[in-house]
């Protein structure tokens, strides 16, 4: 869908359309606050249009120039420009196009005699909203003319804002979409479930991000991370750590050097200090144990009853931080049936049902996870249940970003 520039019609309205517009004009937008510039070097002509002006529009203020250079020094303050194409300067259509682009944002009204008629329509073409025959003014209708071109102007300017905007978004969410990982799963002996919620209203990124890569010796790596920062540049960076994970996960890094080198990554991306928190969970071929490493994020959770939090021993410094950072990997153990919840402190930095000054904290979660269960929730309902009742303590959505992933060895 395409809106022309001009909206304005080519005919000129019919005589018994004038009573009509009489009325339309005592309800429309006030004209006390509007600024006009009438362009004429012609001082009979002038004082005409500003009486007729006077007398249509009273209060609002009009200024003259005599010539379109004049003009275009002052038309960008005015609402709207009566430009007589006699003006020397004007040469045809040339007077419109050089208003239009020193002021985009006024309208144009072109006045004619009646033998240049042709050029007056030449003049919507070019970027004016109407166009008045001088032999044929009276007060309604040069009133009108300057209402209808000003209203129809701004119509044009939104219609365009709104299908740019359009545009924007939808190229957004294109690349949005191609920033968003798909997990390489490929076994049906373990399964990644994933919920991603943007604390920035409209977007479907944030600066947390999440992948899953399962290695061609069957083994399972799932990241979880958490930028700090919100908004465009953050999860711009959540996407260069995302994909420096996966290719160095791909070449069967050890996880722990892999924290190191994106140490280092995120240390020569940023000019300014900046920190990145990350769990890795590597599940073994078997499915019977894994390995999780943690570099100052919230440890995951793993369900059962009760349910409780895995891997302090793997706590390790933020990613971009010490000068000499240390991390190390813990075992885990898994099997069939086993579930673990890796999540980003979006989930529990809300506030608490009951005393809006506590925060839900890890160790709530968990009461949380088990009461779900006990419900029967599971996979994707559980992590919608979760996410459901941790806004609805919160009292209102979530400001920061949260992403959910839960782990899962099926039963036999």
């Amino acid at each position: 869908m395409t809106v022309p520039d001009d909206t304005a019609s080519l005919e000129p309205s019919p005589p018994d359309a004038i009573t009509r517009d009489r009325e339309i004009l005592k309800v429309g937008a006030p004209s006390s606050t509007w600024r006009l510039l009438v362009v004429d070097d012609a001082d009979n002509d002038y004082l005409v249009v500003r009486e007729l002006l006077a007398q249509g529009l009273p209060g609002a203020t009009i200024n003259r120039a005599i010539a379109v250079s004049d003009a275009c020094l002052t038309a960008a303050a005015a609402d709207c420009v009566l430009l007589d194409v006699g003006v020397p300067d004007a040469d045809g259509t040339v007077g419109v196009k050089r208003l239009t682009e020193e002021a985009p944002d006024t309208a144009i009204v072109v006045l004619t005699a009646a033998a240049n008629e042709d050029l007056g329509v030449a003049s919507l073409s070019a970027g004016a909203q109407d166009y008045l025959v001088k032999s044929r003014l009276d007060e309604q209708l040069l009133a009108r003319s300057v209402r209808y071109a000003i209203e129809r102007h701004r119509a044009a300017q939104l219609s365009r804002e709104l299908i740019r905007a359009d545009r924007q978004r939808a190229e957004n969410a294109r690349l949005e979409r191609a920033l968003t990982p798909t997990p390489i799963i490929r076994s049906s002996d373990i399964t990644v479930v994933v919920r991603y919620q943007a604390g920035r209203r409209g977007s479907r990124l944030g600066g947390d991000f999440y992948d899953a890569v399962e290695g061609d010796d069957g083994r399972c790596a799932v990241l979880v991370g958490d930028v700090a920062g919100h908004g465009p540049d953050a999860a711009a960076l959540a996407a260069r750590l995302r994909s420096a994970w996966r290719a160095l996960t791909l070449a069967r890094l050890d996880q722990v050097a892999i924290v190191g080198v994106l140490d280092r990554f995120l240390r020569t991306e940023v000019e300014e200090l900046t920190f990145a928190t990350l769990s890795v969970l590597v599940v073994g071929q078997d499915r019977s144990d894994g390995t999780l490493v943690l570099a100052g994020h919230p440890p995951p959770v793993r369900l059962g009853s009760p349910s409780r939090t895995v891997g302090a021993g793997a706590h390790g410094p933020l990613v971009g931080v010490m000068p000499q950072p240390h991390w190390s990997s813990v075992e885990v153990g898994l099997g069939p049936g086993a579930e673990l919840l890796l999540y980003t402190d979006g989930l529990v930095e809300g506030r608490a049902e009951g005393d809006r000054r506590e925060r839900l904290g890890v160790d709530m979660l968990v009461e949380l996870l088990d009461d779900l269960r006990t419900r029967g929730l599971a996979a994707s309902g559980l992590l919608d249940a979760l996410l459901d009742e941790v806004q609805r303590r919160n009292g209102v959505p979530l400001s920061d970003d949260v992403v959910l992933c839960l782990v899962g060895i099926p039963d036999a």
